[in-house]
């Protein structure tokens, strides 16, 4: 029901790319995001309706594209808004990534100091900054292209591990500035509501607030590293010690 719902809104087959492929076709940005936001939301009425009691929670958070859903099922944003603007924001980065061509690489191993240190030697090749700080020993940097073939040859000479990732471009980057000012426009012109819960920003570690403050963090998310690790700190040390993940996937698990 959610992607038969998500095939009108969009005006495209989506359901069909998620379902039958080809993988390529789930590739690109701009229909990647709606389909991993399509497939999390169908996941969670899924759960709802087999297992309500996995459905009563306390605070909600998402990394990077995920606080679009959390924001969605906190009641911030409707599921038709919700999914226009992910496939919005998807279509900006490609073009922001076309513009600038850039990447990211996942580090693991070196400490926040660390990597950071390496961004500095490595940004003598173009700029380059820690983009997701996804849990203790693994961070993903974001910058142009040659920086981070730089910092890929820093991390194995220091003994760490990196990864360059397939990704469309510098994402959580000032790379991003463009997509993220066609962000902010696409962005006023959507109703949002306050979360029925406390649902973390992935810039600032805070409680999402009111309506013009959600859209001035999703705005700076894109430009500005996500802080996961410091999202999931800040819910236990809040007392949180039962977390669900709901998604295409077990990335959050993982980390």
């Amino acid at each position: 029901d959610v992607f038969e719902q998500a095939d009108k809104i969009l005006g495209f087959n989506l359901s069909e790319a998620c379902f039958k492929g080809p993988a390529e076709a789930l590739e690109a940005t701009d229909i990647q995001q709606p389909a991993i936001f399509t497939a999390s939301v169908a996941v969670w009425r899924a759960l709802e309706s087999i297992a309500p009691a996995h459905c009563r929670y306390d605070a909600m958070a998402g990394l990077s594209l995920g606080e679009y859903t959390a924001l969605h099922l906190a009641g911030a944003i409707s599921f038709e808004d919700g999914l226009r603007l992910v496939r919005r924001r998807g279509q900006l980065i490609q073009e922001a990534a076309v513009a600038i061509p850039g990447g990211m690489v996942s580090i693991i191993g070196p400490d926040d100091a660390q990597v950071r240190a390496m961004c500095e030697q490595a940004s003598s090749a173009g700029p380059i900054r820690p983009a997701n700080y996804n849990c203790p020993g693994q961070i993903v940097v974001s910058g142009a292209k040659a920086a981070c073939d730089k910092i890929v040859e820093l991390v194995e000479q220091q003994g760490g591990r990196a990864v360059l990732l397939k990704v469309a471009g510098a994402f959580h980057s000032p790379l991003m500035q463009s997509a993220a000012d066609g962000l902010r426009a696409a962005l006023e012109a959507v109703a949002i509501q306050l979360p029925t819960v406390p649902v973390i920003a992935n810039v600032n570690v805070k409680p999402h607030g009111d309506p013009a403050s959600i859209r001035d963090a999703l705005v700076q998310q894109l430009v500005q590293p996500v802080q996961w690790h410091a999202s999931i700190d800040s819910l236990v040390k809040d007392g949180f010690d039962q977390f669900v993940e709901i998604g295409p996937g077990r990335v959050l698990t993982g980390l």
